[in-house]
């Protein structure tokens, strides 16, 4: 066994870079070895029972199933969430499209009310309540935090249809400590909140029917299809659904955050503007695509 001849037997399904990465997971998360570690004689010393396990996830991964459901975990903003196939995994542009939130959330408001709709794994909801208790934790005087710091910071809400995504994310916020509300809702069905809101992020369901055939097997066959899919006549369901939630629950000038299908982007800008939207701001993803919009509530 060597770090070669177990990426080597993964570039059926991946490329040889991914297939390194995916490979430097496993060893990682198993046995918290280093990029260094797998290029040494390290092998030589793993235990039959080791050897056993890491036979089994070559298996499971030659087989197709995403490497991050084998192991219960996923890398996102430099932190590792549990994931299970009741929630997508998360991936690096979400993380951008967190990024932009957390730089407009500071801008606009002390204490920023956020909504995140369709939490999943609460990948999205968690990393802007640390990102944000970080920028107050920046601002304190002699650096340290108050007790009531985390109120001061943020009133962060999760939303998700999935009891069992729910259960995920409620996990994931108590590995952070992370201060996140979370709820049961269909936000395609009426939904009268307690209170108004800052901001209102969502990375819904956005994939056509059609595109399937288009989907990596990896994908396709194992993240649940409720968190993927809609209706190849109606794209934008869960769009305008959240868009015409915000113009009841969204402040004055509060502003809506979603990641995008960059096929239905000009479909969703007319949308967005039909619906009492202005100021629509796109942002393209590392791959160069068209993955994020801002719009603000007129």
């Amino acid at each position: 066994m060597s770090y070669r001849q177990l990426w080597q037997r993964l570039t059926k399904q991946y490329d040889a870079d991914e297939a390194k990465a995916i490979v430097r997971m496993v060893f990682d998360i198993l046995f918290g070895w280093s990029l260094a570690d797998l290029y040494t004689d390290k092998f030589s010393n793993l235990t039959q029972v080791q050897s056993a396990q890491v036979e089994a996830v070559m298996r499971r991964l030659e087989a197709g199933e995403p490497v991050q459901y084998i192991l219960g975990e996923a890398e996102f903003g430099n932190r590792r969430f549990k994931v299970t196939p009741d929630v997508l995994i998360p991936r690096p542009e979400t993380n951008e499209l967190v990024e932009w939130v957390t730089q407009t959330a500071v801008a606009i408001s002390s204490h920023p009310h956020i909504l995140d709709i369709g939490t999943g794994s609460g990948c999205i909801a968690i990393t802007l309540a640390l990102n944000l208790l970080l920028e107050v934790y920046k601002t304190v005087s002699n650096g340290l935090l108050k007790e009531d710091t985390q109120k001061e910071a943020y009133k962060i809400e999760a939303w998700d249809v999935s009891p069992a995504a729910l259960h995920v994310a409620k996990e994931n916020a108590e590995r952070h400590n992370a201060d996140v509300v979370f709820e049961r809702h269909d936000i395609l069905s009426d939904i009268p909140p307690n209170d108004s809101f800052d901001i209102i992020v969502s990375n819904p369901p956005y994939i056509c029917e059609k595109e399937r055939a288009e989907m990596e097997p990896h994908v396709l066959d194992y993240e649940p299809a409720l968190a993927l899919f809609v209706p190849d006549n109606d794209p934008l369901r869960f769009y305008r659904a959240i868009a015409e939630f915000g113009q009841k629950w969204l402040k004055a000038d509060g502003l809506l955050f979603f990641e995008i299908n960059p096929h239905y982007h000009d479909a969703l800008c007319d949308m967005l503007t039909q619906t009492g939207y202005s100021s629509i701001e796109t942002k393209n993803d590392i791959y160069g695509k068209q993955r994020m919009i801002k719009a603000r509530k007129l």
